[in-house]
């Protein structure tokens, strides 16, 4: 691997800070939707594509071997063996309507940047609207703004603040409301936040006692379910396999073991 880690952490820190100030700061007053994604409630905006032509560039300029995976552009294959996951906007929906967070998400992985396949090496969530950092590095655990994350806690799945996202999708939608009938009568509450890379940040942090979601991107939980599992989170897919579009759940290890049971019972990990 080139470069240290502390060195790819700062990098992955001052890349999504200045993005974050960017997107925040600049954006318009009259933001519309330039085109769609995967349907016409998944905006593609102007300042996602700017932001993340922001980031590459940075990146580029002080390692212009290594790899990058972008949500807007796709990959950029490099040939240092190292490759840059970056979300220039998770939160798409709440930065389009001016509410909720949203946040940049900037990882470096060592391998193939897909999740079945990665080494998470380290990774930053800036959320620009409450100006927090949360990052890790493989190892050296989990921070925000310099203080170590507590990590979730073992609380008993009727205790537990389960965060979840939905898709955007109509058949998916379906079937995560389908799934999400079933979860909560059995937890103490669900929170939608609309970004996801928060809600992995939020667990980390104790925010939230849990989180699942199906449909997940690479981009999505790069940066976050490294920060996640720093922290001392158990973050697996279904049934203990790893982390992927398939499922991504995230909590206490003793939580976890719960919620992959109780999730299994709601057939959410099934075909949508």
């Amino acid at each position: 691997m080139s470069g240290s880690r502390a060195e790819l952490l700062r990098l992955a820190l001052e890349v999504a800070e200045v993005a974050g100030a960017f997107v925040r700061d600049e954006r318009p007053d009259d933001l519309q939707p330039s085109g769609t994604k995967t349907s016409d409630t998944d905006v593609l905006t102007v300042m996602d594509t700017r932001a993340e032509a922001l980031i590459v560039g940075a990146i580029m300029a002080a390692r212009p071997h290594d790899g990058v995976l972008g949500e807007e552009d796709g990959l950029r294959p490099g040939d240092s063996g190292l490759t840059w996951v970056i979300d220039p906007i998770d939160g798409t929906v709440n930065y389009l309507y001016g509410v909720g967070p949203y946040a940049v998400s900037v990882a470096v992985v060592e391998g193939q940047p897909d999740p079945a396949e990665w080494v998470q090496v380290a990774g930053c969530v800036y959320d620009p609207v409450a100006d927090r950092r949360y990052y890790a590095s493989a190892g050296d655990g989990a921070f925000r703004d310099g203080v170590a994350l507590p990590g979730p806690r073992p609380v008993e799945l009727g205790q537990a603040l389960i965060g979840t996202g939905f898709g955007y999708l109509p058949g998916r939608r379906r079937r995560q409301a389908q799934v999400l009938t079933r979860l909560l009568p059995r937890v103490r509450d669900i929170r939608r936040i609309g970004c996801a890379s928060l809600d992995l940040c939020y667990v980390a942090a104790g925010l939230l006692d849990g989180y699942y979601e199906r449909g997940l991107n690479p981009w999505d939980h790069a940066a976050a379910g490294l920060i996640a599992r720093e922290s001392g989170a158990r973050v697996s897919g279904p049934r203990n396999r790893l982390p992927g579009a398939e499922m991504v759940v995230a909590a206490d290890p003793f939580l976890h073991a719960h919620l992959v049971e109780l999730l299994a019972e709601a057939d959410a990990f099934g075909d949508d």
